[in-house]
């Protein structure tokens, strides 16, 4: 079980390197703008493979605080009402999950978000 959602870092990397085939490799001279989408496509596996083995531990420690395999047994839960005493547990693992995201995905929205809490 994984805390992050598609594309994985494998699926990044294959895009990367098929654009690179794609282009470089056909003498093709990429836009400043694919260029940095692909610098940014790298960044994130950097910091999926920096941060991801530890956020993965965590997550599923949380998950494992309310009994659930997953994030879709924890998701038929909530929709079931079978947390609902449990509201600010389950905030508080949804919301470390998602700041867990955003470390990797984007971590400069993070840090805008964290400054305006």
């Amino acid at each position: 079980m994984e805390p992050h959602d598609a594309p994985s870092a494998a699926e990044l990397l294959e895009a990367v390197r098929e654009w690179l085939e794609g282009g470089f490799a056909n003498g093709l001279t990429p836009s400043p703008f694919h260029a940095r989408v692909a610098a940014n496509m790298l960044a994130i596996v950097e910091r999926e493979l920096s941060l991801g083995p530890e956020q993965a531990v965590r997550h599923r420690e949380r998950l494992g605080r309310f009994g659930v395999a997953d994030d879709a047994d924890l998701a038929a839960r909530i929709r079931s009402g079978q947390l609902d005493d449990r509201f600010d547990e389950v905030r508080e693992l949804v919301w470390a999950s998602v700041r867990d995201k955003l470390a990797v995905a984007n971590p400069r929205y993070l840090e805008r978000r964290e400054e305006t809490a």
